[in-house]
């Protein structure tokens, strides 16, 4: 399997923004149940104006996250860019009997979340001066935190996943009614219960970004809200960056898969279930 992703910073430390980039171009080979095996870095740099010394540590905490991954990098390239960009091209392998894909979601499964959510609405008030320090440390960790254990821990425990994707850049619900549309199956989510960073509800108001805005006019129609806040359902559109894994399993698996991520350290909760067949909808309650 391959995959690619870059973007530009979401933080001010540059070793983080490359551990960042690193952990989020890894994460679609651990949302299949692969293991990355190979990196390629992609780079763009402004001409002037950035010194070596910040580029260096780019690249030292792209690598840095490389190595916790077990990934051999293999080259890059990098080219001139008035805004920087940063990523990697990644190389994983997976059995072809039992490769997590977003469209095998069956009506029972229960639904689990690796990860809390709000990076996007947290790195638009940093980008402000507005973020509080303790919720951008804990946003900061996330997205730096590879979704290498939570995968691992469930292939090695031989859960039987029938469908997973990544939380990224189309937000909580963008990625799951993709699940619902490829899988032809609606789900409910109990939106109470999906995880999300302490106090971010209090800044989404004032830090709301276009990608928020872009996902609920992509998604928006096939999404159904009974009763929740409507400051919490705009959450759900927030654009994420290096998010968890939303795993999908069978209501008999469900111990088995908490058990095994527990173990691993993972905190997963489980926030809703698939329903009925079609029409590939989305219900928040």
């Amino acid at each position: 399997m391959q995959t690619v992703d870059f973007f530009t910073p979401i933080v001010d430390d540059p070793f983080v923004y490359g551990q960042i980039a690193a952990a989020n171009s890894l994460s679609d080979v651990y949302a299949m149940g692969g293991r990355p095996l190979t990196a390629l870095a992609i780079a763009g740099f402004p001409k002037k104006g950035l010194d070596a010394a910040t580029i260096g540590a780019v690249f030292r905490g792209g690598h840095s996250k490389l190595e916790e991954a077990g990934v051999a990098l293999l080259g890059g390239h990098t080219v001139q860019d008035p805004e920087m960009k940063f990523g990697y091209a990644v190389t994983g392998a997976v059995d072809p009997s039992r490769i997590w894909s977003n469209a095998g979601a069956r009506p029972g499964d229960r639904i689990l979340l690796t990860k809390p959510i709000g990076t996007g609405v947290i790195a638009t008030a940093a980008k402000a001066g507005r973020a509080p320090a303790r919720m951008l440390e804990a946003s900061v960790e996330s997205m730096r935190t590879l979704n290498k254990a939570a995968a691992e821990a469930l292939v090695s425990a031989g859960v039987p996943v029938h469908a997973c994707t990544d939380v990224t850049g189309f937000g909580f619900l963008g990625h799951a009614s993709e699940v619902a549309a490829a899988s032809g199956v609606s789900i409910a989510f109990e939106a109470a219960k999906i995880p999300r960073f302490e106090g971010v509800l209090d800044l989404l108001p004032r830090f709301r970004n276009g990608g928020m805005a872009s996902n609920r006019a992509h998604f928006g129609a096939g999404v159904r809200s009974q009763g929740v806040d409507p400051t919490l359902v705009d959450l759900f559109y927030d654009p994420q960056t290096s998010g968890g894994l939303l795993v999908f399993v069978g209501a008999p698996a469900l111990p088995q898969a908490l058990l095994a991520l527990g173990k691993a350290g993972v905190s997963a909760v489980e926030i809703g279930a698939v329903t009925v067949p079609g029409p590939q909808r989305i219900v928040l309650r």
